[in-house]
C-alpha cells in the first residue's frame, strides 16, 4: 500500500465523483480507478458505493477515511520535521580535521568554544594527508580545516598568497617516545650511543609532522643518527609501534598528558627535543557564506 493511494481515497472522499478526484490528482480516470480498486483489495474490503449518486462510502470506507486523515497528517508533520533536520545538517559549517586532533582535541575545543552544534565533520578527512587539506578547502569539500601547522611545512607559502585565513586555537608539542626498560630509562634514548642509530616510527613525508620534527633536529645543532623504520599518517599508529617496541617516535603531547609516564612509554629525551606547534583553524579568504564568517569572527574574537 502506498501514501499516494491513501491521498487518492481522500479525494474520492470528498469529491464524490472519479472523475474530478482523477483530475485533483492529476492522473487519467483508469489509473485513478484502477488505484481505488487496488486499495480495496489490500484493505479485503469495499470501500466505496458505486450504485449511489453521488458516489458514498461505505462504514468500512468512513472508518478507513478517519485512518486516512490521521496517517496522512502524521506523514506530513514528520515530513516537515525531516526537511528542518535536514536543513538543520546543510547549514551547518563542515570542518576537515587530522585523526589526531579529531581524536584529542576537537571535541573539547568545539564544545568549550560553544560551537559544536554549529559545526559537521567530515570524516573523509581523517585519511587525508598534509596539503590535501588546503585541496579540500579550495574544492569545496569542507569550510574549515583544522590542523597542526609550523613554519617549516613544505607547503607552508600556500597561506602566504593571502588566498587564505588562520586563527591559532592552540599550541601544542611533539614529545619523544620510547618504551621503558626494566630500571625505567628509555630503551631508545636520544641521541643515541655514538655509532649506532635510533629506530624511528616516523611521519608521513607530505604529512604535517615530519618536517616539524626535522626542521627542529637541524635547528637543535647536535648530532643523532635516526634510522626511519617506515612511515605513518596517524599519531595513533606511531604510539602503538613505539609501545610494541620497534623504536622512538614523536607524539602529540595531548595523547601523553595524562601521567608523566605514559603506559609503557617514557620520554626518550629531555625537553630541547620536543617540537612546537600551532593548532589552527583554516579557511578561505572569501567565505562561502554568511554564516561562516560570523562563527570565524566569534572565534577570532575568542582566540584574540
Amino acid at each position: 500500500m502506498e501514501i499516494r493511494w491513501l491521498e487518492d481515497f481522500m479525494a474520492l472522499a470528498r469529491a464524490r465523483h472519479f472523475s474530478r478526484a482523477a483530475e485533483l490528482q492529476h492522473v487519467s480516470q483508469p489509473t485513478f480507478s484502477r488505484r481505488i480498486k487496488l486499495l480495496e483489495e489490500a484493505m479485503g474490503a469495499t470501500l466505496i458505493n458505486r450504485q449511489t449518486l453521488p458516489l458514498s462510502l461505505t462504514p468500512a470506507g468512513e472508518r478507513f477515511f478517519e485512518l486516512c486523515q490521521r496517517v496522512t497528517r502524521d506523514v506530513r508533520e514528520v515530513r516537515g520535521q525531516i526537511a528542518e533536520l535536514e536543513a538543520e545538517v546543510h547549514a551547518r559549517i563542515s570542518v576537515g580535521s587530522t585523526q589526531g586532533l579529531f581524536s584529542h582535541f576537537y571535541q573539547r575545543w568545539a564544545s568549550e568554544a560553544g560551537v559544536a552544534d554549529r559545526l559537521q565533520l567530515n570524516l573523509k578527512a581523517t585519511s587525508w594527508v598534509g596539503e590535501r587539506f588546503l585541496d579540500a578547502l579550495d574544492g569545496g569539500e569542507c569550510d574549515l580545516v583544522l590542523c597542526y601547522w609550523h613554519k617549516d611545512l613544505p607547503w607552508g607559502d600556500r597561506l602566504a598568497r593571502g588566498e587564505y585565513e588562520s586563527i591559532t586555537l592552540a599550541r601544542e608539542w611533539l614529545v619523544p617516545v620510547s618504551v621503558a626498560t626494566d630500571s625505567g630509562e628509555p630503551r631508545f634514548p636520544l641521541p643515541g650511543v655514538e655509532g649506532q642509530t635510533v629506530p624511528l616510527i616516523a611521519y608521513h613525508s607530505r604529512g604535517f609532522l615530519q618536517s616539524a620534527i626535522e626542521a627542529h633536529l637541524a635547528r637543535g645543532g647536535e648530532s643523532v643518527n635516526l634510522l626511519p623504520l617506515n612511515e605513518n599518517t596517524q599519531s595513533a599508529s606511531i604510539k602503538a609501534l613505539v609501545k610494541q617496541g620497534f623504536g622512538m617516535g614523536w607524539l602529540p603531547s595531548r595523547m601523553t598528558e595524562k601521567s608523566e609516564h605514559f603506559g609503557s612509554l617514557t620520554r626518550a629525551g629531555d625537553e630541547r627535543w620536543d617540537v612546537p606547534l600551532d593548532i589552527r583553524l583554516i579557511r578561505l579568504r572569501e567565505p562561502r557564506s554568511d554564516d561562516l564568517l560570523a562563527l570565524w569572527k566569534k572565534l577570532e574574537n575568542r582566540h584574540a
